[in-house]
């Protein structure tokens, strides 16, 4: 199973390479799953993104950007313990990294890759209700930013849909001069405005995108591993991502946490293909 969108027979031929990483291996979540979810993606990009009319498969448009002029190749899915490498090599080929999880943790590897390559510190913009900056615990998805500290210039950071943070991560936070978003900053403050200070603050910097599904409402997207209420609202999600994507320096992105055996109608797994897309076809 492949990404319906994915146009080049190989990695040589793309600008854009996809990876699955099929392992949830650093989840401490009751609501297992996420291993399954880089085919399950596929799979709901193939049965949302087009129509079928006369035997011929007509692909929809993307909301913004476009897909013309972008060679795109799904790798399939790699082991955790091959990620960085491939993710490296990638980079060092000048094409553009998408990761599918999996479990969050993954993201410290691509980050670790990322800042082995350009040796510079990332602006990371961390999509997430949890701020996974606890440092009681390491090596799991719950400190990710902890672990990931030598990669990140977390000043010229910031998460967005923080709604379930543990007091020790609002004070890592704090210390390290992370800024937290939340649903609430949004509704205050409107969509336009807090995208804007996003892309503000990441001005000038290489930029990575990690997106844990769980930071959508609950109510949009009930298929992740620890969801949350009180989250964002999708097309405010997209409406932030494909600026982001557009007039950010991004390196990559990834999108995790897809916990297909709690999915309702499929419906998470559909929203995580249509970020995807959104993303991709956002990108200069």
């Amino acid at each position: 199973m492949k990404f319906y969108r994915a146009n080049a027979a190989n990695a040589e031929q793309a600008d854009i390479v996809i990876f699955g990483v099929p392992d949830e291996s650093r989840s401490h979540a009751t609501r297992k799953g996420t291993s399954a979810a880089p085919d399950a993606l596929r799979v709901a990009s193939n049965e949302s993104e087009f129509f079928v009319r006369d035997g011929k498969a007509i692909p929809t448009v993307p909301m913004r950007g476009t897909f013309d002029g972008k060679m795109i190749f799904d790798a399939g899915n790699v082991s955790r313990d091959e990620l960085h490498d491939r993710v490296l090599a990638t980079i060092a080929e000048g094409r553009f990294p998408v990761t599918i999880g999996g479990d969050h943790s993954l993201t410290r590897d691509i980050l670790a890759a990322i800042h082995e390559s350009t040796g510079e510190k990332l602006s990371l913009l961390y999509f997430d209700a949890h701020p996974d900056f606890v440092s009681s615990a390491r090596d799991y998805y719950g400190s990710v930013l902890t672990d990931s500290a030598q990669y990140v210039d977390f000043p010229r950071s910031m998460t967005i849909g923080t709604r379930a943070a543990e007091q020790e991560e609002i004070e890592n936070a704090k210390s390290a001069g992370l800024q937290l978003v939340t649903p609430i900053d949004i509704v205050e403050q409107g969509v336009r405005k807090v995208t804007e200070m996003i892309t503000a603050k990441a001005a000038g910097r290489k930029v990575y995108v990690s997106i844990d599904l769980d930071c959508v409402d609950p109510a949009s997207a009930p298929g992740v591993s620890v969801p949350s209420p009180g989250g964002l609202a999708t097309a405010d999600l997209l409406y932030i991502l494909t600026r982001v994507m557009n007039v950010c320096n991004v390196a990559g992105f990834d999108i995790v946490e897809l916990s297909p055996d709690y999915d309702l109608n499929d419906m998470t797994a559909y929203l995580a293909a249509r970020i995807m897309s959104e993303c991709i076809a956002s990108l200069p």
